[in-house]
C-alpha cells in the first residue's frame, strides 16, 4: 500500500487490513476455511479508493495472496513507465490463484508486452486490459482460459494476427479487441465461441472477408467491425444472427451490391454501413426491419430510388443515406420528415427530389434536395451546361496564354 498509495500512512492508521472496523479502503476480506480473514479484493485508482503515486508501478507482488479473487486499477499508473509483470520464480503461486477478475483500465504509463504468465491464472473468467499502452502481439496462452467469460483487450497498441487458439474460449460472452494495430484475417475458429453475445473487433486492420463461420455465434447481439480493410462478399449464412440487434461495419472497402439477407435479421437496431464502397440498389428487404432506429448508408455507391417501405419504419430516428447517386421522388411525408428532423440526411444525392406537396408544406430537408418538376431538371441541365462552357473557356485562355 506505501508504495502505490500516500494517501494514509497505512501501516500507522491501519495495521491490520482486515480487522473488523478498521478495514482498509479499497480492500476486502472474506473469511477463509482456516477461519481467517483474508484480502480478497484491491481496488486503487479513483476516489473513494486510494488514489496512486505518481511514482506508483504495478505490484506484481498482489500475486502472492492465494484468496485474492478481484483486482482493479483505475487510472492508477499514469507518469512512471511499468510493465504487467510476473516475474519467473512466482509460477506455483500463479497455479495456486484464485483470481477470477483482473482489470487494469486508463493506465497510460503501463506499457510493454502482455505476460504469458496470465495463462496460468486458470480461475479468471474476466481480463480487462483496456485503454493502456501495451504492445506486442497477443499471447496464445490466454485462449486457455477455458473458465474466461469476458476479455477486453482494447485501446492499446497490439499487433500481429489474432491466434488461431481463439476458438477454445468456449464459455466467452464478450470479446473486444478494437482499436489496436491487429492485422491478419478475422480467424475462422472464431466461430467456436458458441456463447459469444458481443463482438468488437473495429479499428484495427485487419484483412479478408467475414469468415464463413460467423453464421454460427446465434447468441450474438452486437457486432462491430468498422475502419479495418475487410472486403468482399459478406456470407450469405449472416442471416443465422436472429438475435443480432446492432451491425456496425462503417469503414471497409467492400466493392460489393448491399446484402439483401441484412433485411432478414429483424432484431436489428442499428445498422451502419457507411463508407465502404456498396453499390447497386437500396434492398427492398431493408423495408422489413421494423425493429431499426439508425440506418447509416452514406458516402458509398448506391443508385436507384429509396424502398417506399421505409416511410412505414415506425421505430426509426436516425437515417443516413447522403452521398450517394440515389434518385427518384424522396418517399418520405411531412410527419415522417418532421419527426426525423435533422436526423434525416439526403444530401449529395443529385438526382433526388422532394414532391410538391411536401415542399408547399414547408418541410425543409437536407441541403442538395430540390423540388420535383421538369422545371428543376431543366434548370440542373441548363447549370452544368453553363459551368461546362465556363470550364472550356477558361482552359482555351491557358491554352493561348
Amino acid at each position: 500500500m506505501d508504495s502505490i498509495s500516500s494517501d494514509e500512512k497505512w501501516r500507522i492508521s491501519y495495521p491490520n487490513p482486515c480487522n473488523p472496523g478498521s478495514t482498509w479502503l479499497g480492500f476486502e476480506c472474506k473469511l477463509g476455511q482456516d477461519n481467517h480473514l483474508h484480502v480478497s479484493r484491491l481496488d486503487f485508482g479513483t476516489h473513494p479508493n486510494p488514489t496512486c503515486r505518481n511514482t506508483a508501478t504495478f505490484p506484481y507482488q498482489i500475486f502472492d495472496l492465494p484468496h485474492l479473487e478481484s483486482v482493479f486499477f483505475f487510472r492508477c499508473f499514469t507518469h512512471t513507465k511499468t510493465t504487467l509483470s510476473a516475474p519467473a520464480n512466482r509460477g506455483a503461486a500463479f497455479f495456486d490463484s484464485s483470481l477470477q477478475q483482473l482489470s487494469l483500465r486508463s493506465n497510460p504509463a503501463l506499457v510493454g508486452p502482455i505476460p504469458p504468465q496470465i495463462s496460468l491464472l486458470k480461475s479468471l473468467k474476466i481480463l480487462t486490459l483496456s485503454q493502456n499502452h501495451l504492445s506486442g502481439h497477443i499471447p496464445p496462452g490466454i485462449f486457455s482460459l477455458n473458465s474466461l467469460l469476458h476479455l477486453d483487450l482494447s485501446y492499446n497498441m497490439l499487433t500481429g494476427p489474432v491466434p488461431i487458439q481463439l476458438g477454445n474460449l468456449k464459455n466467452l460472452q464478450d470479446l473486444d479487441l478494437s482499436y489496436n494495430s491487429l492485422t491478419g484475417p478475422i480467424p475462422g475458429t472464431i466461430g467456436r465461441l458458441g456463447m459469444l453475445q458481443k463482438l468488437d473487433l473495429s479499428s484495427n486492420s485487419f484483412v479478408g472477408t467475414i469468415p464463413y463461420s460467423i453464421e454460427k455465434l446465434t447468441l450474438l447481439t452486437f457486432m462491430a467491425l468498422s475502419n479495418n480493410k475487410l472486403r468482399g462478399n459478406v456470407p450469405k449464412g449472416i442471416l443465422k444472427l436472429q438475435s443480432l440487434q446492432y451491425f456496425i461495419m462503417d469503414d471497409n472497402p467492400m466493392y460489393i451490391p448491399l446484402p439483401a439477407e441484412f433485411g432478414k435479421l429483424v432484431k436489428l437496431q442499428e445498422l451502419r454501413l457507411a463508407n465502404s464502397c456498396y453499390s447497386g440498389m437500396i434492398p427492398p428487404s431493408f423495408s422489413l426491419l421494423v425493429n431499426l432506429s439508425t440506418l447509416s448508408l452514406q458516402n458509398n455507391r448506391l443508385t436507384g430510388k429509396i424502398p417506399e417501405g421505409f416511410s412505414s419504419l415506425s421505430r426509426i430516428y436516425h437515417l443516413n443515406l447522403s452521398g450517394n447517386l440515389l434518385g427518384g421522388v424522396v418517399p418520405f411525408n411531412a410527419s415522417f420528415m418532421k419527426r426525423l428532423g435533422r436526423n434525416l440526411d439526403l444530401r449529395g444525392n443529385p438526382g433526388l427530389c422532394l414532391s410538391t406537396s411536401e415542399a408547399y408544406n414547408n418541410v425543409k430537408i437536407g441541403s442538395g434536395v430540390s423540388v420535383c418538376g421538369p422545371g428543376s431538371l431543366i434548370k440542373k441541365s441548363q447549370a452544368a451546361a453553363h459551368g461546362l462552357s465556363k470550364l472550356l473557356f477558361l482552359f482555351a485562355a491557358l491554352v493561348f496564354m
